[in-house]
């Protein structure tokens, strides 16, 4: 592993992973992984997917395609990138299905039953922590509500924080084209939110 991926998570407080013992498929470098990447992978699709139970699937499904696909991860580079594809591709697929495209037709953004308030804020002002858990499922729902390929963009960078360069090659378009999806994202995104406001 390059000094710098080192150095990057230690920073981060995480463990060296032995990336060549994923790529090996050995059973303890496979678990670190899972335990490593397990919440950032499930965070990253629950938003991508707007519910529990199809992250649950779907995360699932991630680290049996990171399995099958641990024979391609270059262990002297970043795996987040690697990771994420796979779970962006994941995602894909279920938006693909005809069940997910059944299960997401006709939601509000004013439905009180949409959204998951699991991440309201515990801040010392009630009312203060009210309104602003209210704004960010809001924004929650707003986000579930854009097109597969726009929402893409917005958690890959405002939840996740990659560039644009790294969301064209996860997503298979060019930054330019990445840099444009999220503008208008944004732009649908205000325009959502200013009607329910």
């Amino acid at each position: 592993m390059t000094s710098h991926i080192r150095e990057r998570a230690q920073e981060a407080g995480s463990t060296v992973l032995d990336l060549a013992g994923v790529r090996r498929r050995e059973p303890e470098a496979l678990a670190a992984f899972f335990e490593q990447h397990f919440d950032r992978v499930y965070a990253l699709v629950h938003r991508l997917l707007g519910d529990r139970h199809s992250a649950q699937d779907a995360t699932q499904e991630v680290f049996l395609k990171v399995h099958r696909a641990a024979h391609t991860l270059d262990p002297e580079r970043d795996p987040e990138p690697w990771v994420t594809t796979i779970a962006y591709n994941v995602c894909r697929d279920f938006w693909r299905s005809g069940a997910y495209r059944l299960s997401r037709q006709a939601v509000s953004i004013n439905d009180p039953e949409h959204g998951d308030r699991s991440l309201a804020s515990r801040a010392d002002d009630p009312e203060r922590s009210f309104i602003s858990a209210e704004r960010r499922d809001l924004v929650q729902k707003a986000i579930a509500m854009l097109q597969e390929p726009l929402r893409a963009v917005v958690v890959l960078r405002e939840y996740q924080g990659f560039s644009y360069e790294q969301i064209a090659s996860m997503t298979g378009t060019t930054p330019v084209a990445a840099r444009k999806r999220y503008s208008r994202a944004l732009a649908e995104l205000g325009k959502m939110l200013d009607k329910a406001l």
